[in-house]
């Protein structure tokens, strides 16, 4: 692909990955997604042919800069969901993505990519697996949906988070809220792989 070519991609990927994440698949406009890039709309549809498959290149992109930025479940696994907890926190896009993706397509409905994301997760259960020394089982499955729940649900619903937060009789500062969820995450998720193999 030549440079400029190339180029245009990633501004046509970083515009519609912030219209996607602010309107959703339905709400997004091809129009807008454009004028944010600084590009003709005829360019979207050269490249990426239309809005389902430029939605399903942005969650491409976004999922592996997540990878590229967590890595696979290593050494603690508690300290991974920790890991987890500090991504959403400072990069919430991919959740807001993710949750625009199951209101679109449904739990039922065949996802663009579908084999690919589930290689994509393949390969965490494995190595999530390997730490618990356990084979790809149910259990590991739903130990991984369960450390990416915890670690995810305060960014997915900060407004609950705050409300919860304030409830205590700690006046403490926002940071200092932050680091309390976050040991509370990695305490939940150390207690409950302790018995697997998944705590140092």
């Amino acid at each position: 692909m030549p440079r400029d070519a190339a180029a245009t991609r990633a501004r046509l990927l970083a515009a519609a990955r912030d219209e996607f994440a602010e309107h959703g698949i339905g709400g997004a406009r091809v129009e807008r997604i454009a004028q944010r890039a600084g590009v003709n709309k005829e360019r979207i549809y050269g490249h990426f042919g239309n809005k389902d498959a430029l939605f399903e290149a942005v969650m491409v992109d976004a999922l592996s800069e997540h990878t590229e930025g967590i890595g696979l479940p290593s050494g603690d696994v508690a300290e991974y969901a920790g890991r987890l907890y500090d991504y959403h926190r400072r990069n919430p896009q991919l959740l807001r993505l993710l949750m625009w993706e199951s209101l679109h397509y449904g739990e039922e409905a065949e996802l663009p990519g579908r084999e690919d994301r589930k290689a994509h997760y393949a390969t965490k259960v494995d190595a999530l697996a390997k730490l618990l020394g356990t084979g790809a089982d149910r259990r590991t499955t739903s130990m991984l949906m369960v450390v990416i729940g915890l670690a995810a649900w305060p960014s997915i619903l900060p407004q609950l988070n705050r409300l919860i937060s304030d409830v205590s009789e700690d006046d403490l500062p926002e940071e200092d809220v932050d680091a309390a969820m976050r040991e509370t995450i990695v305490d939940v998720v150390r207690k409950a792989t302790e018995d697997r193999g998944g705590a140092d």
